[in-house]
């Protein structure tokens, strides 16, 4: 790095000096002081995306705070507002960023890689990282009703023909309803906005264009009214599309203030250019024109990376044909089934080609979210969208071995081998010849990275001190790197075993060895505050980190069901990191994580602690959207979103697991069934689960009553080989073990 350069150095610091600024090298190693020495101080992918999402906030400090007589979205309103809980002062913050309410939801296709996304008041983002349009009602007397300053708002996602979002705004006798999809048209995508107003005669619907999104300001630097009149064309590319005149168009720049303010004005000119970019523009359609026809507006989608191309898209998979084939959940408890539900759409929404955790912050890649991912789509039967996102992990590997989706973090091999091995074993399928090299490779280099075992140290033998995405602290020498990389090799020693025997044998004596290892380096002592418990690395105390070490239970089990030291770890983060019965991550998100609850609740599940995991997964219901979405970190007062993207979708993938695996999941060359299928399930009506994939075939559970009360389990599966043993753990009766028969198994449970 230039910076470790001493002649850099000095002029950097005698040029600070001499003009009165902090010397920035001084400051820089003060802070690296709080890590543990790293080949990476933080990767250059978070910090470009840092810097990005920062200048974002830069400009809202700008525009927003000197403009509060403008009308601006939810998170604005509610955030900026001193009377509100979510409110922020201002004073000292670097920039101006939505931290009470990142809540939005996609919709869009199986296949296409585009979605618009729409806010919790219905303010529509057609184009990623776009301009927004917002819908409101203008009565012929009085101001204009705006959805944006709702606090009672109706929205919901529905899975029907296709993904809608549907919303709905009331004041008193009037409605404004919203229903947004993504629809193909001449097989070209494109945003479709149906809008209802109902219970009002007189007055005017305003479609109004607006330079920001849930993130914040998006420059509209130029409007101009299409010649027909139906529509805009905004920064000169982007079409806005009515189907129909609108009564009056009114277009303004920023030095004449919110277009908003200018309802009553004269009709202004047809185009308008704002150098702030801060242009607006409403269009005004008479409601008593309306009756039962609603307005529909299109908005034309382009690719975000060449934003003069309008994408053609091919034989897009209808939303019926793509969910079909996936297992299914039937329960009588709606919340859990909805959730459920929704979880699998927005998984298959999110793995078009590639997989991206989000739709907007996080439309990206990383190796451990699609992990977990592809996961929970190939357990729910995507095997051929799973097949291809998996096509993508080898060219993203380097060609030292390393499966790079950021610099500095040591995970990603042993989560790319994990997934390549767990799509083997769950499909029955041979490993494809053109996996087996990076498999080779990328298990090499996991042996080589690991550091020295003779230094004495505590790390020794430990994957280097790095920086993790899962926001466990400073640059440590990380538990939930080290097991990843036994997971791999483990993996990797399974899926080499018929290619290359010998690097097979390296990989399981080097994985037993390096387990060794780590159990070795975890503290001990009588200074230890929760003895027993396993922190984040070596050298941490007891903290919220800790949450890394349990993937050494799940979904790993690199540790047996219900280890102690697992347990204690589970005990501590609920008594230590929690708030309102979720998971409280302390560090960088600063907020309630669902995804990392729901690992909390497998723990306890597989642990036998099945009232315990109940508890968390009723929580993490609680915490989800109107929607059916989690954001990656929720606000502990306000209950939206306050870090990454609106919805999450490693936390759908892990609802979507927990539905599973309370049903069915494996254990030490068996098959628990029913094990956390709840009472409320199967009372009234039966409840079953599947087909779903597991390492002995697809397998249906389903859990009903008897004519003389007691519950009849019936598993059916489709066995590749020869039947596992299925042990059924049903709560409150005792369990029950045999070996499967070649067809469906009944077992009739009794009460104790």
């Amino acid at each position: 790095m230039f910076l470790n350069s001493w002649p850099v150095r000095f002029l950097i610091t005698r040029a600070a000096r001499a003009y009165g600024f902090l010397d920035p090298i001084n400051l820089i190693s003060k802070i690296r002081g709080f890590a543990q020495p790293s080949e990476f101080a933080e990767p250059i992918e978070l910090l470009r995306a840092g810097m990005l999402f920062h200048a974002r906030g830069l400009v809202n400090t700008k525009a927003i705070q000197n403009n509060l007589d403008w009308v601006w979205p939810y998170w604005v309103e509610r955030q900026f507002n001193p009377a509100d809980e979510s409110f922020i002062p201002r004073a000292f913050s670097f920039s101006h960023i939505n931290l009470t309410h990142r809540n939005w939801t996609a919709v869009g296709l199986p296949d296409v890689p585009y979605y618009p996304i729409v806010d919790p008041r219905g303010l529509v983002t057609p184009l990623y990282d776009g301009w927004s349009l917002d819908f409101w009602i203008v009565p012929a007397n009085g101001t204009p009703l705006l959805p944006s300053k709702l606090r009672d708002f109706a929205q919901a996602l529905a899975l029907e023909d296709n993904l809608r979002v549907r919303s709905s705004a009331r004041w008193g006798d009037v409605t404004l309803e919203t229903a947004v999809e993504l629809c193909l048209q001449n097989h070209e995508p494109h945003c479709c906005i149906v809008v209802r107003p109902r219970g009002a005669r007189t007055g005017q619907l305003a479609v109004s264009l607006r330079p920001y999104n849930p993130e914040g300001i998006s420059f509209v630097e130029k409007i101009a009214v299409t010649p027909e009149g139906c529509g805009w064309l905004v920064n000169n590319r982007n079409s806005i599309l009515f189907d129909r005149a609108p009564g009056k168009l009114v277009l303004s720049s920023y030095k004449d203030g919110d277009a908003a303010q200018r309802l009553a004005e004269v009709e202004p000119d047809k185009s308008v250019t704002c150098e702030v970019g801060m242009a607006t523009a409403v269009a005004l359609f008479d409601l008593a024109t309306f009756g039962d026809l609603p307005l529909e507006v299109r908005v034309p989608i382009y690719d975000e990376l060449e934003p003069k191309k309008r994408p053609a898209i091919g034989m897009a998979t209808s939303w019926p044909d793509a969910i079909a084939p996936l297992a299914k959940l039937r329960i009588c408890d709606s919340q859990t089934q909805r959730l459920y539900d929704v979880a699998v759409a927005n998984l298959m929404l999110h793995a078009p080609d590639e997989i991206y955790p989000g739709p907007y912050t996080y439309k990206r890649f990383w190796f451990r979210d699609a992990a977990f991912m592809l996961n929970a789509t190939l357990a729910l039967g995507a095997v051929e969208r799973t097949r291809r996102v998996l096509r993508h992990f080898a060219p993203r590997q380097r060609h030292d071995g390393y499966f790079l989706s950021q610099e500095g973090e040591w995970d990603s091999n042993g989560e790319a081998i994990w997934i390549y091995h767990r799509f083997v074993a769950l499909t029955g399928e041979s490993p494809p010849a053109e996996w087996l090299p990076a498999v080779a490779k990328g298990a090499k280099w996991i042996m080589r990275k690991r550091l020295r075992g003779d230094s004495g140290l505590p790390e020794a033998g430990l994957l280097p001190a790095g920086f993790s995405a899962e926001h466990l602290g400073p640059n440590d020498f990380y538990y939930w790197d080290d097991f990843w990389g036994v997971a791999g090799l483990r993996c990797a020693a399974d899926l080499l075993r018929e290619h290359d025997s010998e690097l097979a044998r390296r990989c399981t004596e080097t994985a037993a060895e390096f387990l060794a290892t780590i159990e070795r380096s975890f503290p001990h002592g009588p200074h230890r505050r929760f003895p027993g418990a396993i922190p984040a690395s070596p050298k941490r105390r007891m903290d919220s980190g800790a949450v890394g070490s349990l993937v050494a239970d799940y979904p790993l089990q690199v540790f047996g069901a219900g280890d102690e030291r697992i347990l204690k770890t589970a005990d501590y983060l609920r008594d230590h990191s929690s708030y309102d019965g979720g998971f409280f991550q302390h560090m960088i998100h600063s907020g309630i994580n669902a995804y990392l609850t729901l690992h909390l609740a497998q723990i306890r599940l597989r642990a036998g602690q099945v009232e315990a995991a109940w508890v968390l997964m009723d929580r993490v219901a609680a915490f989800a959207s109107p929607t059916g979405q989690w954001p990656e970190a929720i606000h502990p007062r306000t209950g939206g979103g306050c870090m990454g993207d609106g919805e999450h979708m490693w936390a759908a993938a892990e609802w979507a697991l927990m539905a599973r695996n309370c049903f069915v999941r494996e254990e030490s060359g068996r098959l628990v069934v029913a094990s956390g299928v709840r009472p409320e399930w199967w009372r009234d009506a039966p409840a079953s689960f599947g087909p779903t994939l597991t390492p002995f075939g697809a397998v249906t559970v389903t859990v009903g009553p008897e004519n003389g009360g007691n519950p009849r389990v019936r598993v059916d599966g489709k066995w590749r080989g020869a039947p596992p043993t299925i042990e059924v753990r049903l709560p409150g009766f005792p369990a029950q073990q045999r070996a499967a028969c070649v067809t469906a198994d009944e077992f009739e449970v009794s009460a104790p």
